[in-house]
């Protein structure tokens, strides 16, 4: 079944991965949002736990490893084609993670990462999802460290 024009979401999975005050985020090196800036993951395989699918598709884009991860949000993610047809469809489960071990190096289907502050991803162009469950993530955090 193809992912582009879907007769079912796809199971997508994110990583929203701590490095101090930092988060790391992908550019998206292949469509859906070829070019733009996002946290990394990918779709989970067949009988993939989603854990799994989450340190494989962190490990694969960036190279890094993260400790526990605690669940942030789920969210749906719609592309529609010029016509207004749904060209990609996927749910999104994303996790939070604290960075581990690893240089973050673009791998797999990303052509470029970066750290960035928290108060400082607005030239990144982030989607208002990847920012709100940014957002979700690092209140979280703090409410953990409490």
């Amino acid at each position: 079944m193809s992912r582009e024009y879907p007769d079912r979401p796809w199971i997508g999975i994110g990583v929203v991965v701590f490095r101090g005050e930092e988060v790391l985020l992908v550019r998206r090196g292949r469509p859906p949002r070829l070019g733009a800036w996002s946290l990394p993951g990918g779709a989970q395989r067949l009988g993939e736990r989603a854990e799994e699918a989450a340190r494989r598709e962190l490990r694969e884009e960036t190279g890094v490893e993260v400790g526990p991860l605690r669940l942030v949000a789920v969210v749906d993610s719609l592309t529609h084609d010029a016509e207004g047809a749904l060209r990609f469809h996927y749910t999104i489960v994303d996790y939070a993670a604290e960075w581990l071990a690893g240089e973050a190096a673009p791998g797999d289907d990303v052509s470029a990462v970066a750290w960035a502050g928290l108060s400082a991803l607005a030239p990144f162009g982030l989607t208002r999802e990847a920012q709100e469950v940014i957002a979700a993530a690092a209140s979280g955090r703090r409410m953990a460290s409490a």
